[in-house]
């Protein structure tokens, strides 16, 4: 699926092969960008879960009414919909 490579002192590098990306797009999925509204409100969430990422996730589920498919349970406490995996 999706590969963080690191690159050294310059950080991580995202690759993701284009099977995958093609795969993803036939299935009717869309890219979701992150927005300054994600950002404004991922910012002022309760510091139940330290990752910044995974706090954007949460911003998108509340701001555009998305539900979070996952099995990490730091995200209980901000009450978002969940699909538990």
């Amino acid at each position: 699926m999706t590969k963080l490579t690191n690159r050294g002192p310059s950080g991580t590098q995202l690759r993701i092969p284009g099977p995958f990306s093609a795969a993803v797009e036939a299935s009717g999925f869309v890219e979701l960008p992150i927005t300054f509204r994600h950002a404004a409100h991922g910012g002022g969430l309760p510091p139940h879960h330290t990752d910044p990422f995974d706090r954007i996730l949460v911003a998108q589920s509340v701001t555009d009414g998305l539900t979070l498919v996952t099995r990490d349970r730091a995200f209980a406490p901000y009450g978002v919909p969940v699909i538990w995996t």
